[in-house]
């Protein structure tokens, strides 16, 4: 088989079957390989007129398509069969090659597999993609990490089918081996807890207003033309205002409310624990899934425990619309500053040194979390690089201030209503806890070394110390 091909893509379920439509639709010849080959002959049949497909039925035929360097995407299932394709492809190709997993890898695989296929003189890129299969084929975000050099090659060909904002790609280079799953991982850390913090939003609005969904679709669809405008308030404002056609019910209302998850919340709340990284409106939305799906757990609770909780009194439906809303969009910088928080400890850990501007400028368009706001995310970086805090830059400062006040009566109210808001009420009490001058901790360091002697140190003087609390509680330094 003649080389010609630029770049294949193997494994062609609905995300490798709309990036390869998309590399074609540029005008790229693409290599097309599934270990089914019905579903590389659907593809040539339903979509063929797209552009230039070079279909293979074995893997050998597939990496011969294709053009030296070779640039091979796989789009197979994280973990196993990932494995399992790259070492059918490894006997296949030659130093200089490029390997790409386009898939949700968890980090520390794509660490692993760099090192192993770099070893043999291959390039192997983890690059996390964005924007579910409508991105995939339209234009995604895409966030590839290996190395430089396979960027020069590779690198043109995703921003070019990457989706575009204000002409600029949504795509560039992450940093070496794990960093573009990283920043992936994290990505989809702020969705849960950004599809969180809807959620909350709208059930706020359902039980303080007593509104239908259609009602509060009309609410988000306003919300969607302010500072709050995003992909997920978008969808929210269709979700809710959709019936069922069978019921003739709210959609929304005939679905069961146990949320599922793929495992990239969790894999984000595990490493913000290695890290030390407090992301806590991530982890509150990781487990407020965990808790819809608890059935033995909730109804139990359901049967036996007490509300003690007051009722919704709203005289002002407006004001309390308006409240909600400052709430959820405070909620959300909190989630984005504490991801971004994440991306830094990572890229300070593994020495990836990457541009969290660049990460927000990228973030605009194709991807789940798209934005009006990841406009001023990159500002904000672009004005200090190193910024300690996103919180802490003063358009974010002055916009959070500015809805402090309804944020503390929206999780007041909740909690006074039995209302459960865990990702605004963590969100809130990061909040105080960031900017508060001093914190409790003092006491937990202080029942450390009373219990453990894990020693402290002082406010007045360097220095570490400890206590001898079971004898004369004479202080020795350390």
């Amino acid at each position: 088989m003649s080389a010609r091909a630029q770049i294949g893509v193997t494994g062609l379920a609905v995300m490798g079957r709309n990036l390869a439509r998309n590399f074609a639709r540029h005008g790229y010849t693409v290599a097309v390989h599934n270990r089914s080959y019905a579903k590389t002959q659907s593809l040539i049949e339903e979509n063929g007129d797209d552009g230039d497909f070079v279909p293979s039925e074995s893997m050998a035929d597939f990496v011969a398509s294709l053009e030296r360097p070779r640039k091979v995407v796989i789009m197979v299932k994280a973990g196993g069969p990932t494995d399992a394709v790259i070492e059918e492809l490894l006997p296949l190709l030659e130093e200089g090659d490029i390997v790409v997993d386009a898939g949700n890898a968890h980090f520390p695989d794509t660490i692993r597999r760099e090192n192993a296929l770099r070893e043999r003189g291959l390039h192997f890129v983890g690059s996390g993609v964005s924007g579910g299969e409508e991105g995939a084929l339209n234009g995604p975000s895409i966030m590839p990490g290996g190395t430089a050099k396979s960027y020069e090659s590779l690198g043109p060909i995703l921003e070019d089918i990457s989706a575009k904002v204000d002409g600029v790609p949504c795509c560039t280079y992450i940093g070496p081996d794990g960093a573009g799953h990283f920043v992936k991982m994290v990505h989809n850390g702020i969705e849960y807890a950004d599809m969180q913090l809807i959620a909350e939003a709208y059930d706020l609005l359902k039980q303080g207003l007593g509104a239908s969904a259609a009602e509060i679709g009309k609410i988000f669809e306003e919300w969607n033309t302010g500072d709050l405008e995003s992909f997920l308030i978008e969808i929210t404002a269709d979700v809710l205002q959709h019936v069922d056609a069978e019921t003739g019910s709210a959609f929304v209302d005939i679905v069961l409310d146990q949320a599922e998850q793929k495992g990239t919340g969790r894999w984000t709340v595990q490493n913000g624990l290695d890290l030390g990284v407090p992301i806590t409106g991530i982890a509150e939305a990781t487990f407020a899934r965990a808790l819809s799906g608890g059935v033995p757990q909730r109804t139990a609770g359901a049967a036996a425990l007490p509300a003690n909780a007051g009722s919704f009194d709203v005289t002002d439906r407006d004001a309390f619309i308006e409240d909600v809303r400052q709430a959820l969009y405070s909620s959300k910088v909190v989630a984005y500053s504490q991801g971004f928080d994440q991306i830094a400890a990572a890229s300070a850990e593994f020495g990836w040194d990457v541009d969290r501007g660049a990460m927000a400028r990228i973030w605009r368009g194709g991807c789940i979390i798209r934005a009006r706001f990841l406009n001023r995310i990159t500002e904000a970086y672009e004005r200090d690089a190193h910024l300690p805090l996103l919180l802490a830059d003063e358009y974010f400062t002055d916009a959070v201030g500015a809805g402090l006040a309804a944020w503390r009566r929206v999780v007041s109210q909740a909690a006074l209503n039995g209302v459960p808001t865990p990702a605004f009420s963590s969100s809130l009490a990061y909040y105080d806890g960031v900017r508060a001058e001093r914190l409790p901790a003092a006491l937990i360091q202080a029942q450390r070394d009373f219990f453990g002697a894990h020693t402290y140190k002082r406010v007045d003087r360097e220095g570490t110390f400890h206590t001898e609390w079971s004898a004369d509680r004479s202080e020795s330094a350390v």
